[in-house]
């Protein structure tokens, strides 16, 4: 079996079996107002979860870009401290979720994530 079919198959079971099982008390959603209200209150951990074109195209200022569909998506995080507060968001709030219970499950415990993603933050920051 090919690495990329592996990656794809265990993240299949994971989403089935371990993700959707994980407790949401770790994340939180805010809507576009409260996240910019969060994030402008001093040096936070900002990821913007989609990809590089999307990223290159328009990104809220100061955000990393980490690709969620990069198989070494999660290594990523490895340098991330898992009890400070991290902030994700994509471009309509699916992937930004998902993203959220991946590191919940990996044992972040203050993430929050932005409701409508980018395309609801550029609809309230006009």
């Amino acid at each position: 079996m090919s690495k990329l079919k592996l990656v794809i198959v265990m993240g299949f079971f994971a989403s089935i079996f371990g993700l959707n099982a994980q407790s949401t008390k770790e994340i939180t959603v805010l809507d576009a107002t409260e996240f910019k209200q969060k994030i402008s209150e001093g040096k936070v951990a900002l990821v913007d979860v989609r990809t590089a074109n999307e990223f290159n195209a328009g990104n809220i200022k100061k955000a990393v870009n980490i690709d969620f569909f990069d198989p070494e998506f999660i290594t990523c995080f490895s340098e991330y401290d898992k009890d400070e507060p991290i902030y994700l968001y994509c471009q309509s709030g699916n992937r930004s979720g998902k993203a959220s219970k991946k590191l919940a499950a990996l044992g972040f415990t203050k993430i929050y994530d932005l409701k409508g993603g980018y395309s609801g933050w550029k609809t309230t920051s006009k």
